[in-house]
């Protein structure tokens, strides 16, 4: 009872906020071009970037878009610069965020930019013409930049001025947000009846498989009856059809830092694990199946790294000589950044890339025809 009366005024301000964008007294606009949003309703930590990426691979390998101009929207948390921006794989984390500066040079041949006012951003990247006429100051390289075909928007749902033509919606299998509160008690930023307005459900770092059974339980806490789990798809309480889907992380082969990197540390027993993201637990679960964490260092999601940071590190690397340094692939775009990292750290130390797959082939080819037929 008392979670409730604190949680009231919040509850109330994002009820209303909603009821306002349902019958139409705050306006919601369709960009130009076909959209796609990816998004929470918690705190960070579902996979948002990694399974922004997935979709990109997705259109890539599409006969319909692989050869369009696709485009990624972001707001680039955390970054120092303002307005729009257009990202650059020579930029940095405090020009654009580290998670925007991690896809664009993973893909680079995508259109990376990053604005707090996802509506305006949008506008730009259909007309980039428009950055002509804008504030003075601009880099140049706006208008190199090609009209977009269709845009990705990471982290989006609840930018409700703008309505996207399929929305993607993220749940962590391991903080069940049928069991959470809103902030500041819990985790939670949206009421969890937002769901209820997705397309698609997409329950995340999920154990390898699952079965029938427990899919079916999911389904139903997240407001989903009459579940299928051979087309994914099931009913929500006012009758609209939601398809839901699992997916699990995959980590791959580490990768140097920098250039320096010796990959014979990568054979080392003992390990010092670094990270800065919202929660590592899977990462700590994985590395500990083939090293033995001598020493971890957990800062806060998007941590800005310091030289204080970066000394201690290096004292935990003096005392474990032999050992490898290990961070995360958002972390990497951080660390990279920083000048004052020795020589002494840069041979050894690697960072983690992941990936999110989906249970079953099945499921996947389902979902790839899913999105496709939102994007006719």
């Amino acid at each position: 009872m008392i979670d409730k009366i604190l949680l009231f005024p919040y509850t109330l301000t994002l009820a209303c906020r909603h009821a306002f964008y349902n019958i139409g007294l705050f306006k919601s606009h369709k960009a130009e071009v076909p959209t796609i949003c990816v998004g929470n309703i918690t705190v960070g930590g579902t996979g948002k970037t990694p399974h922004t990426e997935m979709i990109l691979r997705m259109l890539l390998e599409d006969e319909k878009w692989q050869d369009k101009n696709i485009a990624v929207l972001s707001r680039g948390y955390k970054r120092k610069s303002k307005g729009f921006q257009q990202v650059t794989v020579d930029g940095t984390a405090e020009d654009f965020g580290d998670e925007p500066l991690q896809i664009k040079r993973k893909f680079p041949q995508v259109t990376v930019a990053v604005d707090k006012s996802r509506k305006r951003g949008c506008a730009f990247l259909c007309n980039p013409d428009l950055l002509q006429t804008s504030k003075k100051g601009r880099r140049c390289i706006y208008k190199d930049m090609p009209k977009a075909d269709i845009i990705v928007l990471d982290d989006a749902f609840q930018h409700r001025a703008l309505k996207p033509d399929v929305s993607v919606v993220l749940v962590d299998y391991s903080r069940p947000v049928f069991k959470d509160h809103l902030m500041p008690i819990g985790r939670l930023r949206d009421l969890p009846s937002r769901l209820g307005a997705a397309d698609i459900l997409i329950v995340t770092k999920c154990p390898t498989y699952i079965d029938d059974e427990q899919r079916t339980r999911w389904a139903s806490e997240l407001g989903i009856k009459d579940f299928n789990p051979e087309t994914c798809e099931g009913t929500r309480r006012n009758g609209r059809k939601q398809h839901i889907f699992f997916t699990s992380i995959a980590y791959d082969t580490p990768l140097a830092v920098y250039n320096e990197g010796d990959p014979r540390y990568l054979y080392a027993k003992r390990l010092i694990l670094f990270s800065g993201i919202a929660n590592d637990t899977p990462l700590r679960n994985y590395l500990c199946g083939n090293y033995k964490i001598v020493k971890h260092f957990n800062f806060p999601d998007h941590h800005n790294f310091t030289r204080s940071d970066i000394y201690s590190i290096r004292n935990a690397s003096d005392a474990y000589p032999t050992s490898v340094i290990m961070t995360t692939e958002k972390d990497c775009q951080r660390v990279r950044d920083c000048r004052f990292v020795p020589g002494s750290l840069k041979d050894r130390m690697f960072h983690i890339p992941i990936k999110v797959g989906f249970l079953t082939d099945k499921d996947r080819n389902i979902f790839r025809s899913l999105l496709t037929s939102f994007l006719k």
